[in-house]
């Protein structure tokens, strides 16, 4: 990762803004000031950022139900995205794509989506545009470990490599879909082996060293502008809550979980920062303040913005001029 010491810290700071935005959305949750389902990402932050600072800001990426995490590294708005979460006409979808939906065409990210899965061919077919429009971009896809035994998948990394697209498949290998075990779903040890069935590069990398992602993903980018096609990355990592909220975790032992936290991405980096970076705790402790005072506003802004009105509900749905039957 050759990066000066002030792009990492950034990076730092971003994760530990998603892991803390990610903890304040658990406690609403709980106390039911955010309604629906919500899928947290708390332990896959370096997945997240890596991925998205290994892009250029033109780039594009697909998200998942388990998204905020990828949004905000993309560049969303801290107040949109907790706004959005509220229900509120701030919100960056104005409130009404809440945890699952959130897309941010601003910063280019095409949208997380409920659906497992589906935002694999969505990547495809954003690759075709581009490469049909001869544009120097490239697409980032996340899935999750769930999504790489559904049709979907297979038809569209089929796709995107016999037409050489710039897609970068990133599989966030969490080690469950839902409540089952990736062990007991797929017939191989290493995910990363599938890509020969496709001709593509693949390669099965730790998820939790936000150094490794942020290279790999790189070198991926780097390969689909230079017009040579998808890759297909497989980032070993861990999800420290259940699926969603209604999940008690009883299919995974306490023991399990130790293991992985003992690999929690945010204190590897910090102890890299602290030990190659010459970072002092200083340093550290003004990020986490202005962390918290940046999701105290946000957490403001959210509480105070309005909800929508209800005659807004057919904005957004039909083209100026359509008639509403």
């Amino acid at each position: 990762m050759n990066l000066e010491t002030n792009e990492m810290l950034d990076m730092y700071e971003e994760m530990v803004k998603i892991r803390e935005f990610e903890r304040q959305v658990d406690k609403f949750i709980k106390r039911g000031d955010i309604t629906g389902t919500t899928h947290l990402s708390i332990g896959q932050e370096a997945v997240a950022v890596g991925g998205c600072r290994a892009l250029e800001e033109e780039d594009y990426i697909v998200s998942t139900h388990r998204g905020h995490g990828h949004c905000l590294a993309k560049g969303a708005s801290l107040k949109g995205m907790m706004a959005e979460l509220f229900g509120k006409k701030t919100g960056i979808c104005k409130g009404r794509g809440g945890s699952l939906h959130i897309a941010d065409m601003s910063t280019n990210n095409l949208g997380a989506n409920g659906i497992v899965g589906s935002g694999i061919p969505i990547a495809t077919g954003a690759g075709l545009s581009m490469k049909m429009q001869d544009k120097d971009e490239v697409i980032l896809c996340f899935f999750g470990d769930g999504a790489i035994n559904r049709g979907s998948f297979h038809e569209a990394v089929n796709m995107a490599s016999i037409w050489d697209l710039p897609v970068i498949f990133l599989c966030e290998n969490n080690q469950y879909g839902m409540s089952v075990s990736i062990e007991y779903c797929t017939n191989c040890d290493d995910l990363s082996e599938r890509s020969k069935a496709y001709g593509i590069p693949g390669k099965t990398i730790d998820g939790n060293d936000i150094e490794t992602v942020y290279d790999e993903v790189a070198n991926a980018a780097e390969i689909a502008r230079s017009g040579e096609g998808p890759s297909l990355l497989i980032a070993e990592t861990y999800r420290w809550k259940g699926h969603s909220k209604s999940d008690n975790l009883a299919y995974r032992t306490k023991e399990e979980e130790k293991r992985w936290k003992d690999k929690d991405p945010i204190e590897r980096f910090e102890k890299y920062l602290r030990e190659e970076e010459d970072v002092d705790e200083e340093e550290f402790e003004k990020i986490k303040n202005k962390v918290d005072k940046e999701l105290t506003q946000a957490i403001e802004f959210a509480e105070e913005s309005p909800y929508p009105e209800p005659e807004e509900i057919w904005e957004d749905v039909y083209a100026e001029g359509g008639n509403i039957v």
